[in-house]
């Protein structure tokens, strides 16, 4: 009889199991938000800056942001539109933009020269903010639409409270959020080391980096899902900064495989900033910037949290 008895009432133990187990994973669905910053490219991270080469970047890259259905936002410094030699070379950047827009992706601001609010007057700065968006905002208006979010250089937010407060009024009262990131790292380290190693024809070396990159980028998510246990109680919507440079125009694709492995969904940036995590406590001031983990954790008394290092054979090149 009471082997009986356990009998009868398993099916029900069972259901309840199950209707747990269902209400947890969606409790602990992973979202992130992918942004791109410094568009048109980044100097550093380009096998080359001529505009056919930013073309083809961007057409890479683009493509396989569009084979992943990722809803991606790309941040602007407008100083890249005029790199070139011509006026010709100005409207085919200009048409870089257009191609983010085009696949129907957002673009933020991220300042005219890339210049860093930490040490320069907030005039020059605001005064800079103000320059990178001409192109931007122009380009959304005839979409109907106006640019949303800005992404400050280094991140750095400000040397002192007074400044960095200063300096988010003066966004807000220009329509823009601030772009925070959660999922810091060193991607711009392989990003210039991998289009060194194409200059130089060495193949077999960018094929080393860009795999070690893979390898490195999911190091980073399983180290700041951690960090989110850790400190909030529970994954948040995380937002990763990424850059436009030919690392990801060739793998970007695998990085997004890699990012679904992890059992992620890919956001908006304004859905992940809907996570009640983003209104918390931020008095994060001065350097080193880097995580927003770290802006809560350093308001709340306690210590600044790192972003994981790259290989030591890496930085050492």
């Amino acid at each position: 009889m009471k082997f009986y008895r356990l009998s009868a009432a398993l099916p029900f133990a069972v259901l309840v199991l199950t209707a747990t187990a269902i209400r947890d994973t969606r409790a602990i669905e992973r979202t992130v938000a992918v942004t791109f910053d410094d568009l048109p490219a980044t100097s550093a991270g380009a096998v080359a800056t001529d505009t056919a080469t930013l073309e083809d970047l961007t057409r890479r890259l683009l493509t396989a942001i569009r084979q992943h259905n990722v809803p991606a936002i790309g941040f602007v410094n407008e100083s890249g539109l005029r790199a070139g030699p011509t006026a010709d070379d100005m409207e085919r950047r200009i048409g870089l933009l257009r191609m983010w827009l085009d696949a129907g992706l957002e673009l933020g601001n991220h300042t005219y020269s890339h210049r860093d609010l930490n040490t320069i007057p907030l005039d020059q700065f605001q005064a800079d903010v103000l320059r990178g968006e001409t192109v931007t905002r122009a380009l959304l208006k005839e979409r109907g639409r106006t640019p949303r979010f800005f992404r400050h250089p280094f991140l750095h937010v400000g040397a002192d409270l007074e400044t960095r407060r200063a300096f988010e009024a003066f966004l807000a009262g220009h329509g823009y959020a601030v772009a925070p990131v959660t999922i810091d790292n060193d991607e711009f380290v392989y990003a210039a080391e991998y289009a060194g190693a194409l200059r130089r024809g060495d193949r077999a070396a960018a094929a080393r980096i860009a795999d070690d990159y893979l390898r490195y980028i999911d190091e980073v998510f399983s180290f700041f899902e951690e960090v989110s246990r850790r400190t909030i109680g529970h994954e948040i919507a995380q937002v990763i900064l990424l850059h436009a440079n030919s690392l990801n125009a060739d793998r970007f694709s695998a990085v997004a495989d890699a990012i679904v492995r992890r059992g992620y969904r890919f956001v908006t940036l304004a859905k992940a900033l809907e996570d009640p995590a983003y209104r918390q406590p931020d008095n994060f001031v001065g350097a080193p910037s880097n995580s927003w983990f770290s802006h809560w954790e350093v308001t709340a008394g306690r210590k600044s949290i790192p972003t994981p290092a790259v290989p030591a054979w890496l930085s050492s090149r």
